[in-house]
């Protein structure tokens, strides 16, 4: 935890005690009155003195934060358990149970909380029960928004839908899996609402609409101190002070635990990984990437499930190694794993992944900090979605740059320039100065390509860089990654479902389904003499300019939790026999480089 964190803990803890435990230490009567001690100075049995009706001031102060306190913390939680279940509701169902929270909160917004809290009071009544219910009432929308915009950030994330496809309840998901995940933004919520309810309700007390006399409460010391302020000024500064440090703190708590979830769930601690060796490192030491008998599971009730499994995998610096297949295949959990940001409920449970001879299967999220960027970056899919709308391009790429360097002003704005100029931006100061909705598409692209390639990685992965783009702006990456290649000695991993991306930039192919790898070899070799009944599959299914029209796959892959028991192919396969479906086949070497796991590839 950061120090600010630590902070706000321990001063609200102590806030919290002196609260609840100071009355009965102090053993007094915040409402008892004593007319021959009025505007009493402090003392040793008062210490911060007397009020005009002589009761104790700190007593009084103590029995004060301890009802604004707990009004604050029973209004929040009503009102979080209520705007999260229909901000999950309308996440991730949508449709009318969005329609109807959304345009609901989108009303109640519409009125000022502090006004609408007086109407209600003013028709319902002073008291502690109507103050805690429009409280609640009016935090509510807040909560349904921040939970709402939550879920929709993880209910298409893969580890969700492998959940869907696992049959598990709704219910489930939304509560034990996605609920989880916007933990850190659901706690920052209930931070702000504590403080804004701590300060709506001393302002409804001092205006005599919030907690009845003569119980105590912040707001209630304060009207009263301001009637006699000539008198006793000092009376005045107790509440407020008071007030002014729960804000504080409140505050506080908010900041740290933003910063304290923020960016990335710390996920490696929770990883079960037994890194081990084989020979078959001995027979790739020259590679850049060695992954060897990797296997990734989602996390079940009952056992672990199976969504990569026993995949091996070496590329050599300057060389392209495309992995392609049908979504679902495990091609992004793959990549990934390697750059050890696999999503919550995901973890690698045993293997290799080696970058230049160093394991990093294992390492903590700030040890994997330090080489992402630098020995390791990945190109996503979308760049609209990668690159901050509210930052300058400069600023998002100077970010990257020293992350890992210690630069000034001046290299810094050059270093940028520069960058930009490499991927082939022109007028690349101007562009600097620009925010990522004022660039197209491919440009935008070019920029993460820039950003990926700032601190000169040895391995790059790229996640369907390609998908968005139109097909002139897709040679024009391309050529771009080919180049930076051949430039940087850069190894590159290219994950795609385009088999004419394929054709045209990798140097190997590998062909992955239902979480393993069916068949890999040389681009050429693989499109000509595919060997195993997927890859044909996938060629015949893909269109050409001249040829037969495509035929599509029948069927769908398999969920992880529905892997037939011998080839993970042999449910849609023509050339299915029963040795098939009984045992699962061995990724056999055929041929130099070419590896197929298929028991009848030799009648192909």
């Amino acid at each position: 935890m950061k120090p600010g964190l630590v902070f706000s803990i321990v001063a609200l803890t102590l806030l919290v005690a002196a609260a609840f435990c100071g009355p009965l230490i102090l053993r007094a009567d915040p409402i008892a009155m004593d007319f021959t001690g009025r505007f009493g100075p402090m003392s040793a049995s008062h210490w911060l003195g007397q009020d005009d009706f002589g009761r104790d001031v700190l007593v009084r102060l103590l029995h004060g934060v301890r009802v604004s306190l707990t009004i604050a913390v029973i209004a929040t939680l009503i009102a979080a358990a209520i705007g999260t279940v229909l901000g999950l509701l309308a996440g991730y169902y949508k449709g009318i149970a969005a329609v109807l929270a959304l345009r609901g909160s989108d009303v109640m917004l519409c009125f000022p909380p502090l006004l609408v809290a007086l109407l209600v009071v003013t028709i319902a009544g002073p008291g502690l029960t109507t103050l805690i219910g429009v409280l609640s009432v009016v935090f509510v929308p807040t909560f349904v928004r921040v939970v709402y915009s939550g879920v929709l950030g993880i209910r298409e994330q893969e580890f969700v839908e492998a959940m869907r496809a696992l049959g598990v309840r709704s219910s489930f998901i939304m509560f034990r899996t996605i609920l989880p995940n916007i933990i850190g933004p659901l706690l920052v919520q209930c931070s702000i609402a504590m403080a804004t309810a701590v300060l709506m309700e001393s302002g409804l007390s001092f205006l005599g609409l919030g907690v009845p006399p003569p119980e105590s409460s912040l707001g209630l010391m304060v009207a009263s101190a301001r009637m006699s302020m000539y008198q006793a000024p000092h009376l005045l500064i107790w509440p407020a002070a008071a007030l002014t440090f729960i804000v504080l703190v409140m505050n506080a708590l908010c900041d740290g635990l933003r910063d304290h979830f923020d960016p990335r769930p710390r996920l490696r601690a929770r990883a079960i990984i037994e890194p081990r060796l084989s020979h078959a490192a001995d027979a790739n030491r020259d590679a850049c990437l060695l992954v060897n008998d990797l296997s990734v599971t989602i996390t079940n009730d009952k056992a672990p499930l199976y969504a990569v499994r026993n995949v091996s995998l070496s590329i050599c610096s300057g060389e392209i190694v495309a992995l392609v297949g049908e979504s679902g295949s495990g091609k992004s959990l793959l990549s990934l794993s390697v750059m050890g940001l696999l999503p919550e409920g995901v973890a690698a449970r045993s293997g290799s992944i080696q970058i230049e001879r160093e394991e990093i299967l294992g390492l903590s999220e700030g040890e994997l900090l330090k080489r992402r960027g630098r020995k390791l970056a990945m190109i996503f899919q979308d760049p609209s979605s990668s690159l901050n709308p509210v930052k300058k391009i400069g600023f998002q790429l100077a970010e990257a740059l020293q992350a890992h360097a210690k630069m000034t002003r001046k290299q810094v704005s050059h270093a940028v320039v520069d960058l930009l100029s490499s991927v082939g931006i022109a007028d690349p100061a101007r562009r600097a100065r620009v925010y990522p909705h004022e660039m197209s598409g491919g440009m935008k692209q070019r920029v993460m390509i820039a950003m990926a390639l700032a601190n000169q990685p040895k391995l790059l992965i790229a996640d369907e860089p390609t998908t968005a783009l139109d097909v002139t702006i897709q040679a024009q990456v391309l050529d771009l990654i080919r180049k930076r290649r051949d430039e940087g000695d850069l190894a590159i991993l290219f994950v795609t479902h385009s088999l004419g991306v394929v054709r045209e930039i990798a140097d190997r192919v590998m062909v992955m389904y239902a979480g393993e790898i069916l068949e890999e070899g040389p681009v050429g070799d693989v499109f000509h003499k595919p060997k195993h009944p997927y890859t044909m599959a996938l060629l015949k299914s893909y269109p050409k300019e001249f040829g037969p029209a495509p035929v599509g796959i029948p069927g769908s892959v398999s969920p992880p939790h529905h892997l037939p028991p011998g080839c993970s192919f042999a449910p849609r396969c023509p050339l299915c026999l029963p040795d098939c479906e009984r045992q699962r086949p061995s990724l056999v070497s055929i041929e130099v480089d070419r590896k197929t796991r298929c028991i009848r590839w030799e009648e192909l």
